[in-house]
């Protein structure tokens, strides 16, 4: 928020050794293993949601691979992966039946068995207690705005900036905020975070790697009685309500109290500018093998937030003079396996050792190719080459073929120790480039929610308590605010007020139904960065708000 009056703020600053942006879980497992390596470092975490785990959204099935090297008594310590699962089962789904695909057709790893169901939420904010126990500095709240140079190096951020006027300028209650600086900044902001994209840039971290892919992750979390309720259940789709050109796919799983958590992703190369995944998702739940699970529940929560799914292809030169990037910041997601919280830790890990050692040697604000050096020797890094191609076969060749070949794709590089015969098959255009022209595509109606199994964006939007103050400015930024109306809306159909789950984009006429205008309802923005992303003329800036804004998400 501060890039337009920032140089001219005098700021006190704290010093640290390593200062981490996000408290995921590449940030939290970062900063516990710096404190195992030397309880002397003095670490910071910054968190813009208002409590940690506040904008943490996942399915999520967790592969405890990671939090065991760096926790291995986790469960003496109760980690809250509370309910281990005890069913897996894929399904292709048509208009109203479906076909169950042997779990022992598929690669060995992607059986779920030995995983936990768990609310990620819930499991970072016991992450941040195991830090704190251990002298972590932990600042919820406080949003990282902008990046802190010295010269060509990161050497900190600035942090807690509230009080902007609608204007952009410093209101009377303006507080500019500190600096908080560190010999190392570690980057663990999530999928398309904005200090991260801005480093990208300043460094040219892309410029040889694929071009980033994303989808979009709808989710709510039911509570439902006995009668339907399965411990342990995992359940993923594919097909309807998607056609065969349109990826992405379900999944549902029982844990906890009662609770089933049910979500759906839409990759976002979709080709159809007038498709909602918002409305995709409440279509999908009626689905019989899907409202079954349903049945006399009700709905307590909702969210939305982008995925990383470019893998290995797309991850980004790791490190940069006085940082590196973490997590879902990098990339470091398996798409078949819809897991990253195991990477995203051993992500973290790996930085940590990095740094301690950097530090141990009397270095600062350096480049820190010992990470990249790591990954390059790591189990993650096999892992994500072995499942390379699954995603551009899927975006190449459909979901019925490409499901296919993937599958067999994976077996034989699995099986052959990361050879493929297909070598590495590259992604193609941007999510963005592979919006088509609305004339080319039908408008889709989609059935009005019933209130029961489906519902409307904003009544959605309020069970993910999300709150921003209204008297700052919007964090969303248009780069020329006439696309929306002179371009997008012609040529697209404005895409905006379809693909946002939050219903923050709308285009609203007169009486006579001329004049149209393009409207941001900002307060509404549950952080899911799809705009950034899928915008056809990547005319949309998602820029963090003040600190503690957005969704307050509980149990996801």
């Amino acid at each position: 928020m501060s890039e337009d009056v920032g140089q001219s703020i005098q700021r006190e600053a704290m010093e640290y050794d390593v200062v981490i942006v996000g408290a995921g879980p590449s940030g939290l497992a970062a900063a516990i293993r710096l404190k195992q390596l030397d309880a002397n470092l003095t670490v910071a975490v910054l968190e813009k949601g208002a409590e940690v785990g506040a904008h943490i959204l996942s399915g999520a099935v967790i592969d405890p691979k990671g939090l065991s090297e760096l926790l291995p008594n986790w469960k003496e310590l109760g980690a809250p992966l509370e309910t281990p699962v005890t069913k897996d089962v894929f399904l292709l789904l048509g208009p109203q039946g479906s076909l169950e695909l042997p779990m022992w057709a598929m690669p060995p790893f992607m059986d779920n068995h030995g995983n936990y169901i768990a609310s990620l939420g819930n499991v970072c904010r016991w992450l941040a207690g195991q830090a704190e126990g251990l002298g972590v500095e932990i600042y919820p709240g406080m949003a990282a705005s902008a990046p802190v140079f010295e010269g060509d190096k990161l050497v900190g951020v600035v942090a807690g900036e509230f009080g902007f006027g609608k204007d952009g300028k410093p209101g009377p209650n303006y507080e500019p905020g500190m600096e908080l600086r560190g010999k190392y900044v570690f980057i663990g902001e999530g999928v398309r975070g904005s200090l991260a994209k801005v480093l990208k840039a300043k460094y040219g971290l892309g410029k040889d790697a694929d071009k980033e892919k994303y989808g979009i992750g709808i989710k709510e979390l039911w509570q439902v009685p006995d009668a339907v309720f399965t411990p342990g259940l995992v359940q993923h789709t594919t097909g309807w309500p998607l056609d065969d050109k349109t990826g992405g796919g379900s999944f549902l799983y029982h844990f906890g109290d009662n609770y089933v958590a049910i979500g759906f992703v839409t990759h976002l190369n979709y080709k159809n500018p007038w498709l909602s995944p918002f409305d995709e998702f409440q279509r999908f739940k009626h689905h019989p093998e899907v409202a079954k699970y349903l049945e006399g529940g009700k709905r307590i929560a909702y969210g939305a937030r982008a995925i990383s799914e470019g893998g290995l292809q797309s991850i980004p030169k790791l490190y940069f003079p006085g940082g590196v990037l973490l997590g879902d910041s990098a990339g470091f997601v398996n798409v078949p396996r819809i897991k990253g919280s195991h990477a995203a830790i051993k992500s973290g890990i790996m930085a940590a050792e990095a740094a301690f050692h950097a530090i141990q040697a009397g270095r600062s604000g350096d480049e820190l190719a010992e990470y990249k050096a790591a990954f390059d020797g790591s189990w993650l890094k096999k892992e994500l080459n072995v499942v390379r191609n699954a995603k551009p076969m899927l975006s190449k060749f459909g979901t019925a073929i490409g499901g296919a070949v993937s599958m067999f794709d994976m077996w034989t590089t699995h099986l052959l120790g990361g050879f493929s015969f297909f070598g590495t098959m590259k992604h193609g255009k941007s999510d963005a480039e592979s919006t088509g022209a609305a004339k080319d595509y039908k408008p889709i109606v989609y059935p009005k929610p019933d209130g029961v199994l489906s519902f409307d964006k904003l009544s959605s939007v309020f069970l993910s308590s999300t709150n921003h103050d209204e008297a700052q400015p919007a964090h969303l930024k248009l780069r020329d605010p006439s696309i929306p109306i002179s371009v997008n809306l012609p040529k697209y159909g404005e895409p905006a007020r379809l693909y946002c789950p939050a219903g923050v984009y709308e285009v609203l006429y007169d009486e006579a139904g001329q004049n149209p205008k393009f409207q941001i309802n900002f307060q509404n923005c549950v952080h899911c960065k799809t705009c950034d992303i899928k915008d056809p003329s990547q005319n949309i800036d998602w820029t963090t708000p003040q600190g503690g804004d957005g969704p307050n998400y509980p149990n996801m």
